[in-house]
């Protein structure tokens, strides 16, 4: 490898790059659909139990609010995959995959807002105490921190 090619990155043509980032995309896409499909289904059947009924005005609609944005969520993680067979074959992989890109991180912003609401709605189902707001903003400060804030702060450190 030259020394160009070390400072430059990987010596690849804009497809090859476009189908390395596709790939890269879709393991991460992957791990984000199956959390939030299975979050999504179970969300779906709660207003079936019989403890919905007991559920005060507020709650039901917390419960509400966070099956809307687990729908939302599961929309825009299997989005990049249904961009990608719509576009398939059309010379377009690279723009392809900014905009997969862009809807994994619409995804993932839907997917923190569900998991908080849906997190809200659960203690304060089983605490009915005045903690379960700072217990939940605790844990979305951390989701934050986890999928946000290191990921910039590693990219800004260690980016040329």
């Amino acid at each position: 490898m030259t020394e160009q090619e070390e400072r430059t990155g990987r010596d690849e043509t804009e497809e090859e790059r476009a189908d390395r980032r596709w790939l890269e995309l879709i393991q991460e896409v992957r791990v984000a659909q199956t959390g939030v499909q299975i979050l999504f289904g179970f969300l779906l059947t709660v207003v079936f139990t019989t403890k919905y009924d007991t559920l005060d005005d507020t709650d039901q609609t917390i419960y509400i609010v966070t099956v809307i944005l687990g729908a939302a969520a599961t929309g825009a993680l299997i989005g990049p995959v249904s961009l990608h067979r719509v576009v398939s074959g059309r010379r377009i992989k690279p723009q392809a995959v900014d905009w997969a890109s862009r809807l994994t991180s619409v995804g993932l912003v839907l997917l923190l807002a569900t998991m908080a609401s849906a997190l809200l709605l659960i203690l304060r189902v089983a605490m009915d105490d005045d903690l379960v707001p700072w217990l939940v903003a605790g844990v979305v400060v951390w989701y934050v921190v986890c999928w946000f804030v290191l990921p910039l702060w590693t990219r800004r450190r260690y980016t040329e």
